[in-house]
């Protein structure tokens, strides 16, 4: 159980190169394509916008994104993929388009023809249809494909400049935390370690931190904050808050302004974008004191589960492999929260293929297999009712002989109080 945040390794990693990474991920997203027998792709889902084309969007609520979408289009054939965005920050891109408007879904529609040609009895790939597009036929006669059938394998595995941004954003985070664990003392609320976060993230920016315009970052390479970040004081037993439907503590819940007191078991979670690449920090903090003999004990439980966890990654494992690996460890209790997993993939989303440990059953673990690039955040849980438990995240990726660590931080360290 941590009683500081890890050291941040002082080595520099190596920086991205987002042209190469822009080209690579085209071309791996092209290759999807055409090997689907797919003619072109119409992608609004700001992730996807992202992949095919560079184009963070801002961070910011979800009528204010939907109502200012970003559009990428994109040809199987070659030939960069067409952008259209509200302040698209440095990246090439056409103006922007309406499709949440009746008044601009003509203008969608000419978009796609002037990218794509005639639509007639080809296989576009899309990731949403407004009732303003679909009112207008924008697509009428197109073969319509769910557009994640061709992103997600293409995103699944990471180029060496997209792991540097997952590392770049981790150790970002890492260094932000320090300042949120040193406000987590007893009496302070969590709107307060939050605060201490979010400026510690722009203080150490060393890019200054992101400029805002009209209410969104103007920066596709500044970080940004994409999850507002959890400091959840939890309960020691089960059945001492919140459950979920399967029977376990609930995390995260509702934003509320607890204030910590001493010998509080508080989950933190967080997670920063740089270019888009989200990082996901998870830590447990004890508040105001060290840790005693069975909260230690959870940490060591929880050592020993993500140990066996990454013994077991390698490429030609399935995810199968890994879960077994770590029930091993505590065949009396699911080491991780059951509506949760063991690990998650992260990349340009949170949370995103692989999963381990989901409620797709072993049949899906078993039939998933780890291939170099992929990124895995475990998540695990060991808990003892009437102490309490103990969670926290380390991301790692699949190398061609076993995993390498994401971040600069890590949890092999004695307590400190």
């Amino acid at each position: 159980m941590s009683g500081d945040c890890a050291p941040v390794d002082e080595i520099a990693p190596p920086a991205p190169d987002p042209g190469r990474m822009g080209s690579e991920r085209l071309s791996r997203l092209r290759n999807q394509m055409r090997a689907q027998g797919v003619d072109g792709a119409v992608l609004m889902h700001g992730p996807h916008v992202t992949y095919a084309t560079g184009h963070v969007p801002g961070a910011v609520d979800a009528g204010h994104a939907n109502h200012r979408r970003a559009v990428a289009i994109v040809s199987a054939s070659d030939g960069p993929a067409r952008l259209h965005a509200h302040d698209p920050a440095g990246v090439e891109a056409r103006p922007p388009l309406w499709p949440e408007l009746d008044d601009g879904a003509a203008s969608v529609g000419e978009a796609i023809a002037d990218v794509l040609g005639e639509v007639t009895g080809c296989r576009v790939a899309v990731d949403g249809m407004t009732g303003a597009m679909a009112r207008a036929g924008v697509l009428d006669g197109a073969e319509l494909v769910d557009a994640s059938r061709v992103l997600v394998p293409a995103r699944v595995v990471k180029t060496e400049d997209e792991l540097a941004c997952i590392d770049q954003s981790q150790r970002h985070t890492e260094r932000a935390m320090e300042a949120a664990q040193a406000a987590c003392v007893p009496g302070s609320a969590r709107t307060e370690v939050a605060g201490a976060f979010l400026a510690a993230l722009q203080d150490a920016d060393p890019e200054s931190g992101p400029s805002y315009r009209n209410g969104t970052a103007a920066t596709s390479a500044a970080y940004q904050n994409g999850i507002d970040p959890i400091f959840q004081p939890m309960p020691t037993r089960r059945d001492g808050g919140i459950r979920t439907s399967t029977g376990h503590v609930a995390f995260p819940t509702g934003v509320d302004n607890p204030v910590y007191a001493e010998g509080d078991l508080v989950w933190v979670d967080s997670g920063v974008g740089y270019h888009g690449y989200m990082s996901d920090f998870g830590r447990t903090w004890v508040v105001g004191r060290a840790p005693t003999a069975a909260e230690q004990s959870l940490f060591d439980r929880w050592v020993a589960v993500l140990e066996a966890s990454l013994a077991a990654v390698r490429p030609g494992a399935t995810l199968g492999d890994v879960g077994r690996a770590a029930r091993a460890v505590e065949p009396h209790d699911t080491p991780w929260l059951p509506h949760f997993y063991l690990a998650h993939g992260v990349g340009l989303e949170s949370a995103e293929m692989p999963m381990i440990g989901t409620d797709l059953g072993p049949a899906f673990d078993d039939a998933y297999v780890l291939e170099p690039g992929m990124v895995l955040v475990f998540e695990p849980v060991t808990w003892t009712d009437g102490v309490g438990g103990y969670r926290a995240e380390e991301i790692v990726a699949v190398t061609d002989d076993g995993w390498r660590l994401l971040g600069g931080g890590h949890h092999y360290e004695p307590f400190r109080s």
